[in-house]
């Protein structure tokens, strides 16, 4: 354990178990890390709603406070640092709502459709990242030529925007999550850009790095940057390299965003008072690069056939492959959108507890989720700032987080780690 703001710290010197060298208590390191992560993620999901023009000066003096606090060095309350990082759930759930706005206002109303997976022949393009104004500019220079746009990982849910996926450049779904970057990447002919941090370093043996472009502040070394939103120079590239072949592999439908599930709730609650819909679950989240793990597949298989599954996120990567089939006239199987979407997921669970007359954690609803990044804290804080209860996340526990804390989040929220089992994990959650 090192602290953050001693001079033992700067000269690698860490601290005992509980009590640094410096004074400061590693529970207190453990909440303020919680914060600074969290505010991690929620600066990102801010800075894409700011793109889109959607700003809440509450929200920014808000993000100055919670840095000031981390800075305390000794004897800071740990209560007070816990209240500061539920607090910061609240506000991240404001700008999830800005974001979920942003888009809906600039690309239209979701709607689910079919997505192409694989390629089209011709010069192609991959876009990958979390930032849709970067897919819309990046169209835009498409136009009139023959280069086609194909998202991948978290850029998958752009195709529930009208004015996104009638875009005659947009092409379809290429490859799966940001894990999976260096052998996809490696075998796409043209260009990649990506728009947010979920990118892999290149290895030194790779092809692609000649052809790896970011924008603002992403990057990677010796790769080419785009600032200023023109992307001229990366048409001109895949006009240039080898054309794609075609390739497609299938279809996959995705876009059922709040707004959809929210119009059907009537029809919903109905189903569940006649006895048609048992349960919902929510697996999906910020996933892993571990290969061989399959806990959430797993569980999403064995998920009783009179359920619906909601997956967000790159961890619905983990599930989506699997057939699932249908329930009342829907696939089993919703995709919801980005991990910024766990707005829409809330906002549902929201409504149907308002139709059903109770709270949230009265409802037939189980949480699954997995565990990575930054913007996983950002919204396991606000899941836990609206009281939500009995919430499991894996496969691994937060390494900056300490037993003592985690214990109080346990006792308080009733915060769950998952198994070894995928099956009796589920058991244990429908019983």
């Amino acid at each position: 354990m090192f602290c953050n703001q001693c001079e033992q710290a700067s000269k690698g010197v860490g601290c005992s178990t509980n009590i640094g060298v410096c004074g400061k208590n590693a529970d207190v390191q453990s909440v303020q890390d919680i914060i600074l992560y969290g505010l991690k993620g929620m600066a990102a999901y801010a800075h894409h709603a700011r793109r889109l023009g959607k700003s809440d000066e509450k929200v920014s003096a808000f993000i100055e406070e919670a840095l000031f606090a981390t800075m305390t060095n000794v004897n800071f309350d740990l209560g007070e640092l816990l209240g500061i990082a539920l607090e910061l759930g609240k506000h991240n759930l404001r700008v999830m709502e800005m974001l979920d706005e942003g888009h809906i206002e600039l690309f239209g109303k979701p709607a689910p459709v079919a997505v192409t997976e694989g390629t089209r022949a011709g010069p192609g393009i991959v876009i990958t990242g979390h930032d849709m104004l970067d897919l819309l500019n990046l169209l835009k220079a498409c136009e009139g030529t023959n280069v086609k746009v194909y998202t991948h990982g978290e850029m998958l849910p752009a195709h529930m925007y009208p004015v996104l996926r009638n875009h005659p450049n947009l092409a379809g779904q290429y490859g799966s999550a940001w894990q999976d970057q260096r052998s996809e990447f490696e075998n796409f002919p043209g260009p990649i850009l990506a728009t947010t941090n979920c990118v892999m370093p290149i290895n030194s043996n790779s092809t692609y790095g000649e052809r790896f472009y970011s924008t603002r502040v992403t990057a990677l070394p010796n790769t080419k940057v785009i600032k200023n939103d023109d992307f001229s120079s990366i048409v001109k590239h895949a006009q240039a390299c080898e054309p794609c072949t075609e390739n497609v592999i299938g279809t996959s439908t995705v876009g059922y965003h709040r707004t959809v599930l929210l119009d059907a709730t009537g029809a919903i609650v109905d189903a569940v008072k006649a006895g048609k819909i048992s349960h919902f679950f929510v697996i999906g989240g910020c996933d892993g690069h571990e290969k061989d793990r399959s806990y959430f597949a797993d569980y999403a298989k064995a998920t009783p056939a009179d359920s619906f599954i909601l997956t967000l996120g790159c961890g619905k990567y983990r599930i989506r492959t699997h057939e699932y089939g249908t329930l009342c006239g829907l696939p089993r199987l919703l995709d919801m959108g980005q991990c910024n979407d766990a707005y829409g997921a809330i906002s549902v669970a929201v409504a149907l507890a308002k139709a059903f007359n109770c709270g949230v954690n009265d409802l037939p609803l189980t949480l699954c989720i997995s565990w990575f990044e930054q913007k996983a804290v950002a919204v396991l804080l606000t899941l836990l700032s609206l009281g939500v209860k009995g919430i499991s996340i894996g496969p691994n526990p937060p390494a900056f987080i300490t037993p003592n804390v985690f214990r109080v989040l346990q006792d308080k929220f009733d915060l769950k780690l998952t198994g070894d089992d995928a099956k009796a994990d589920l058991a244990l959650a429908l019983a």
